[in-house]
Formats: structure tokens, C-alpha cells, sequence
């Protein structure tokens, strides 16, 4: 039992890590160990876990890409709305002095 729960931990150690894609390699390392505790589980287990493994990593990898592009995007879309607001405001001033 105390062998479950180190590797329960250990699951949940790398999950945590593979929420940060810097950090993929280190949770690479300590699902490597995950792993070597399933060394006698049969070949379609292993299969298994690893394809999980992997899709868990790929998501979280997306994740953070799609995290990148919405904050560039919502960058630009304040700045449009700043200059947006500084052309009315330039209009405005122009259209006094006329």
C-alpha cells in the first residue's frame, strides 16, 4: 500500500509539472519512474499509460499555446481600442479648432 501511495503522489507530481510546458522534461523524469514501478504490467497497460501520458502532455502544450495567442490578442485588441479612442479624441480636437 505504502508503494501506491508513493506512486500516487509521484502521478500527481507529474501532472502538476506537465501543467507548466517548461517544465515537461521533469515530469517526463518522474513519470520514468512511474513507469519503471509497471515494468511486470502487461504490454497493452504500458501502451496505454504511455499514449495517456502523451496525449496529457500534447492538451497541456495546446493549453499553453492558446493561453499565448488570446493574450497577444487581447493585447492588440487594447491597443486598437486606445487608438481608437486617441483618433476620436485628435477628430474632436480638430473639428473645435475649425
Amino acid at each position: 500500500m505504502l508503494q501506491s501511495t508513493t506512486s500516487t503522489e509521484t502521478l500527481t507530481e507529474c501532472i502538476e509539472l506537465a501543467k507548466d510546458p517548461k517544465e515537461h522534461q521533469a515530469a517526463e523524469e518522474a513519470f520514468a519512474v512511474i513507469k519503471g514501478a509497471l515494468d511486470d504490467a502487461p504490454s497493452e497497460t504500458l501502451e496505454v499509460v504511455d499514449r495517456l501520458w502523451n496525449e496529457l502532455l500534447t492538451a497541456r502544450r495546446s493549453a499553453a499555446f492558446w493561453e499565448q495567442i488570446s493574450d497577444v490578442e487581447r493585447s492588440m485588441t487594447e491597443r486598437l481600442a486606445a487608438d481608437h479612442f486617441q483618433l476620436k479624441q485628435n477628430y474632436l480636437r480638430l473639428l473645435q479648432e475649425q
